[in-house]
């Protein structure tokens, strides 16, 4: 018996594949649904008042005032919807939460005047076949600076990296450099992350060596998916990773029974413990 292979790998789902093989499998295979996570809703909601800043302002109107009218039409689309339903914030926690996202959007003006950006898009669905492989990512930016040049930005509300990681967290936004590269015929200029937390900006410049590099690392991975499949051997790797992983109930590696995989669409179990609300 072999597992189907998943119909596309994002820069994400190629990272979590190298994390744990299990987790990915029981993510992009069998699609079991994660909790919805404070963290990653805190990103969606910043993201998305900068979207709204950046597209429906003109430069020149690109303020604090305007970023935070942005949040404001941001919070119901974002917190009321239903992938969020099961966050369930207290009215004084969703007061704290809107409240920090609000810091995360005026750090962003310290590390750049929005108003010098040429924006060319927001949130930018790409996507592109290498053999068998349909690799796909969104970009969060993509923009023109001074010289004409792209250039890919990535927005990030979480801890910045430390040094020593610095270099493996840049890994996505080159995976964006590459997608724009084999989509739109240019190679960016430079690829930066925002770091909206401390704040901080990370960038670097895309070679031809880079851009190789990440090919030949997605086509092994792609390779490794396909032979975990045939195999049915998506095996787990047990880290740091584990005390926050949705999938512990179905994993051996932590006690958990992979047997009790639900059928597709049925719901995942409540973590054991509650995820914890970023301060």
């Amino acid at each position: 018996m072999t597992l189907p292979l998943p119909t596309s790998l994002s820069p994400s789902k190629v990272s979590s594949f190298k994390d744990c093989a299990l987790a990915f499998r029981l993510s992009a295979i069998d699609r079991l649904p994660e909790p919805s996570s404070p963290y990653a809703a805190k990103g969606t909601l910043v993201h998305r008042a900068l979207q709204l800043l950046m597209f429906e302002h003109d430069p020149g109107e690109r303020t604090p005032g305007a970023a935070h009218a942005a949040l404001e039409r941001a919070v119901p689309e974002v917190l009321d919807g239903p992938e969020l339903a099961d966050l369930a914030l207290t009215p004084e926690e969703r007061a704290a939460f809107v409240a920090d996202a609000a810091v995360l959007l005026d750090n962003y003006f310290t590390l750049e005047d929005p108003n010098d950006v040429q924006v060319l898009g927001t949130e930018l669905f790409l996507s592109v076949h290498l053999g068998t492989l349909h690799l796909r990512g969104i970009i969060d930016r993509l923009e023109l600076d001074a010289n004409g040049e792209l250039v890919v930005t990535d927005y990030k509300t979480g801890r910045a990296p430390s040094e020593a990681y610095e270099q493996t967290k840049l890994v996505g936004v080159h995976f964006y450099a590459f997608l724009c590269e084999a989509v739109l015929g240019r190679r960016p200029a430079r690829v930066q992350l925002l770091h909206l937390r401390e704040p901080i900006a990370i960038s670097t410049v895309p070679s031809e060596q880079s851009i190789r590099g990440l090919r030949q690392q997605t086509t092994a991975v792609w390779s490794a998916v396909e032979r975990a499949c045939e195999r049915e051997d998506f095996r787990p790797k047990p880290g740091r990773l584990c005390a926050t992983c949705a999938y512990r109930a179905y994993c051996p590696a932590v006690g958990g029974d992979l047997s009790l995989v639900p059928r597709p669409g049925a719901a995942l179990p409540a973590p054991a413990t509650p995820l914890p609300l970023p301060a």
